[in-house]
């Protein structure tokens, strides 16, 4: 087992701290991998060292961080932007991730949680709503579908 791949299990068996000094150590040995970069973000995070983890984050994505650990990271840094108050930042990395893996549902509601922290609701609601009738199983939901697709945009209208 290479010395990321014994960081990663390290993180994911709940040894942060130890996982923390192995990754640390890896970005100054191997300091053009974005990976290392990436896990040593998502370790800090994972400590609620969010502030510490923004470089790290941004480092791996300038060095080219690609597929799911990309994604991983976008989500990571937009997140982290957001709980630390830095709400546009957020938005902006959240709409390039959409950008980027459309597909990818959870970016849509960490923008819409950004969105209502801008108090853009409108927004919010609108993204918020159109998961729900696109994803709810539930048939209440299902049966109201059209109807709530159809008003997602329109909630300060009214209907004369």
């Amino acid at each position: 087992m290479n010395e990321l791949a014994k960081a990663i299990k390290l993180r994911e068996t709940g040894k942060l701290e130890e996982a923390q000094t192995l990754l640390l150590a890896l970005t100054e040995q191997d300091p053009q991998n974005p990976s290392v970069w990436y896990q040593c973000a998502w370790v800090h995070d994972a400590m609620g060292q969010e502030s510490e983890a923004i470089p790290f984050y941004k480092k791996s994505l300038e060095l080219g961080l690609q597929g799911e650990e990309r994604q991983g990271a976008l989500l990571g840094l937009g997140s982290t932007y957001r709980t630390l108050g830095m709400y546009i930042e957020s938005k902006e990395i959240l709409e390039e991730a959409m950008n980027e893996s459309p597909e990818k549902r959870e970016y849509q509601v960490l923008l819409a949680m950004a969105q209502y922290n801008l108090k853009e609701y409108n927004n919010a609601m609108e993204i918020l709503l159109r998961l729900l009738a696109e994803t709810s199983n539930d048939t209440g939901i299902q049966s109201y579908k059209k109807a709530i697709e159809f008003y997602s945009d329109k909630l300060d209208q009214i209907w004369d």
